[in-house]
């Protein structure tokens, strides 16, 4: 038995190496098509698949070979496996043969041995015996994982740390999903304040509006199609086919690749993209070169999503863009669409699966439009709101890496013996402990 990079633990003399197949081995028991499907997230462990009503019509017809998964049961997401894609069931259920089903024996609890596999050693020994998929995959194989030793104290003893750990992680998770809340309550609260600032939300003298995204703007604001303010344009794919015009590529070209950039709308202007195009590609396609400031927006995939070209730029034909004429500010016009955005995904986009708004709807948008100085004090009230808030989003997010620290610091330290949990509250067990 290869200890690999585990052989380093330091656990009390008590405690026992057994291979993973001697104490969970696996089972391969098939055919219930008629019970529920499975599937394993990193976060969520084991669950169901999806509804019962539509649950066998989504994995379509060769049932047959699935895996029976029954309560206690430990499940391994092949892929995920060293990412700590892994759990155990608390159903009767099936999943594909995609995944490995171990059911431990009388020497081990099930509980115990899913934290012990989530520990910061076990998940580094996971990714090392895992063999690398391109791209971006790793898979485990079972002749690598059913060697894998696991470091078992007495039984009764991995059910005190399994109910220590039950207790600690459940408090901390409570504590992480607040924290979540919190994030949750500060981005609507985020883009109320940018549709309050675009919509004139500071004046009193308003009617009702007449577009579908807002309910009253000032009385002496216009709604204007964004056509009559600024020149509309679009993108294009020089042909792969002709490799001649992917040579000497030096123009910024935007595309949907760039959307992760602005789809916490923090940034404004986009200066870097991904890929670059050719002028002799622009010249061989439908792209043009846009100038700095213009407005674009992501039409198809991530729709809806949409930033200012920080330098001249191209764009695919995934986007559409605005060039602002001297009636409107392009960050104003930023703001109105991304204040519009659910509007756009809820009314306008097409499609069950990838979402696109085609360019006729967009032909058709309009904007309140205020007077183009109170446009740009508008904007820079949004900067300075969502400034504000962005401070406390990093703060609450840092209070969560924290707590997802302290919670892989805590399993860690139980699994591996570093402190006794018959005697551990769970408050400042895992100070001054290296893991």
């Amino acid at each position: 038995m290869s200890r690999g990079a585990l052989a380093g633990i330091d656990a009390p003399a008590n405690w026992e190496w057994r291979d993973l197949w001697a104490v969970a081995p696996r089972v391969k028991e098939v055919g219930r098509p008629e019970l529920e499907a499975l599937s394993v997230y990193l976060d969520a462990g084991v669950v169901p698949r999806s509804s019962r009503s539509d649950n066998h019509n989504q994995l379509g017809e060769d049932l047959g070979r699935y895996l029976v998964v029954r309560p206690h049961d430990i499940v391994f997401n092949k892929l995920r496996t060293w990412q700590g894609g892994l759990g155990v069931s608390k159903y009767e259920g099936i999943v594909s043969p995609a995944y490995f089903v171990c059911r431990p024996d009388q020497r081990a609890d099930a509980r115990f041995l899913h934290y012990l596999l989530r520990s910061k050693p076990y998940l580094a020994e996971l990714t090392r015996i895992s063999k690398w998929m391109p791209p971006s995959q790793f898979d485990t194989s079972w002749e690598m994982l059913r060697k894998l030793p696991l470091l078992l104290p007495p039984l009764d003893e991995q059910r005190r740390i399994a109910d220590f750990l039950d207790t600690e992680i459940f408090s901390i998770d409570g504590l992480v999903d607040a924290e979540l809340r919190v994030l949750d309550r500060l981005a609507e609260r985020r883009a109320a304040g940018v549709v309050s600032a675009v919509s004139g939300g500071g004046r009193t003298d308003h009617r009702e509006s007449m577009l579908a995204w807002l309910e009253s703007i000032p009385r002496s604001w216009q709604e204007v199609r964004v056509g009559l303010l600024a020149r509309m344009g679009s993108g294009h794919t020089p042909s792969r086919s002709h490799p001649e015009w992917w040579v000497d590529c030096t123009i910024p070209w935007i595309t949907t690749g760039e959307v992760k950039q602005v789809r916490d709308d923090r940034i404004e202007d986009l200066y870097e993209t991904r890929e670059r195009i050719s002028a002799l590609g622009l010249a061989n396609s439908a792209a043009e070169i846009h100038s700095r400031g213009t407005v674009f927006l992501c039409r198809t995939a991530s729709a809806g999503y949409s930033g200012v070209m920080g330098v001249d730029m191209a764009t695919s034909q995934d986007f559409v863009t605005w060039t602002c004429g001297p009636r409107l500010n392009p960050y104003y016009l930023l703001w109105c669409l991304r204040a519009m955005r659910p509007d756009l995904l809820g009314r306008l986009a097409m499609g069950s699966t990838h979402k696109t708004i085609y360019v006729p709807d967009l032909q058709m948008l309009r904007i309140p439009l205020p007077p183009l100085e109170e446009q740009g004090r508008i904007v820079e009230a949004i900067r300075q709101q969502n400034a504000r808030i962005d401070v406390l989003v990093d703060k609450v997010r840092r209070q969560i890496d924290l707590l997802k620290e302290r919670r892989q610091a805590l399993i860690t330290a139980a699994v591996t013996g570093q402190f006794d949990v018959s005697t551990a509250s769970g408050r400042n067990v895992t100070e001054g402990i290296t893991v």
